[in-house]
């Protein structure tokens, strides 16, 4: 039928990987550990143990905790490895870095649990925009686990995508 219109991206055979589906739930909490530390300078284990021992998990229940200090201290591994092992227990993960870090190693660590063969000889469109804070690690993680069995992978959207592989 003359002038009929065909919508050629849903008849496309592209398969459209969205990283925000796989976002975990939990809040993501920045805890600074100056707040423990002597002038905020220096860590004085007793204190340091004293006051941690005060702390309450409570708030930190089910959530994502990226541990940092706000000072220029210098943090022994003992004192990290302390607030992680009193969090550990409540929390769904314990990290020294930032909320970004964070991010990072829980994508990192969701894709290496995933199974990509379905996605083998497919042209994939790895979604751009998100909602969420989608670190551009993660996109670097799939595209290189994507990559060595799919046919193309192209960034964006279906109607406006950069294409950026396609195999030989």
């Amino acid at each position: 039928m003359k002038g009929e219109i065909v919508n050629r991206v849903a008849n496309s055979p592209l398969v459209t990987f969205d990283l925000e589906d796989f976002y975990p739930d939990g809040k993501r909490i920045a805890l600074d550990i100056a707040q423990w530390l002597w002038q905020g300078m220096v860590v004085k284990e007793k204190e340091f143990r004293d006051s941690l021992q005060q702390l309450d998990t409570d708030p930190f229940k089910d959530t994502y905790v990226a541990l940092y200090c706000s000072t220029d201290a210098i943090i022994p591994a003992w004192a990290y490895l302390l607030v992680s092992i009193k969090l550990s227990p409540v929390t769904k993960k314990v990290i020294v870095g930032t909320l970004e870090d964070m991010e990072t190693l829980i994508f990192s660590e969701l894709l290496d649990r995933m199974e990509f063969s379905s996605y083998a000889d497919k042209p994939i469109i790895i979604k751009g925009c998100a909602h969420k804070p989608i670190p551009e690690n993660a996109y670097l993680l799939l595209a290189q686990k994507l990559q060595p069995i799919v046919k193309s992978i192209m960034f964006g959207e279906a109607c406006s995508s950069v294409p950026l592989f396609k195999k030989k």
